[in-house]
């Protein structure tokens, strides 16, 4: 019988999430995965089943890991202002810092594994966003709207700015750099949108 190697278990976690992130799920594979981990594919299998259950486990948790940060230091009793720039705040920091599970998550968002990733981060993420959102309706610091609307205006340029960070350049090529003057500039741009 083979022993488990937490060790190896974290290298195969990271070379998948890498792999995914930079080739698509289309280029991986558990030969390339065991290639790159530094280990044989007998070994991946100690771990997990298949494919398919390596891909799902750790989408469950690095989606867990996602939420927690994303809701940290928030409530959903906080003013509409405080609540979004603290999401503004975690969801920088995660994605600045994560580059490469945020990027795995966009492939699993446009594959087979979406609907088992999404009902994992969902269940606590939607009670305290939901709440959120109903008590700053109820305050009456933002009117009711479609969840689409809500996060399009939200969240959206927050990641336009992180993706023009990664990538190192704007719009026409100019070069760009994350800071939190300009995230903070954006942000009160939202505000505006969004309050009454």
């Amino acid at each position: 019988m083979r022993y488990r190697d937490e060790n190896k278990q974290q290298a195969i976690r990271d070379s998948a999430i890498e792999m995914v992130a930079k080739d698509g799920l289309e280029n991986f594979g558990i030969n390339r995965l065991a290639k790159a981990a530094g280990v044989s594919p007998a070994t991946i299998y100690i771990y997990y089943k298949d494919k398919e259950d390596l891909l799902t486990s750790i989408s469950i948790e690095e989606g867990i890991k996602m939420t927690r940060a994303t809701l940290k230091g928030f409530s959903p009793e906080m003013s509409f202002r405080d609540g979004l720039w603290c999401q503004w705040k975690n969801r920088a920091e995660y994605a600045l810092d994560n580059h490469k599970s945020a990027a795995f998550f966009d492939q699993l968002r446009n594959s087979a594994y979406r609907e088992r990733m999404l009902e994992t981060i969902t269940r606590e993420f939607q009670q305290n966003m939901g709440d959120y959102v109903e008590n700053a309706v109820a305050r009456g610091e933002i009117e009711r709207m479609p969840l689409e609307v809500y996060w399009s205006v939200a969240f959206a340029p927050l990641y336009s700015l992180i993706k023009f960070h990664n990538e190192g350049q704007s719009l026409g090529g100019r070069k760009f750099k994350f800071s939190e003057k300009i995230m903070k500039e954006t942000f009160d741009c939202v505000i505006k949108g969004l309050s009454k």
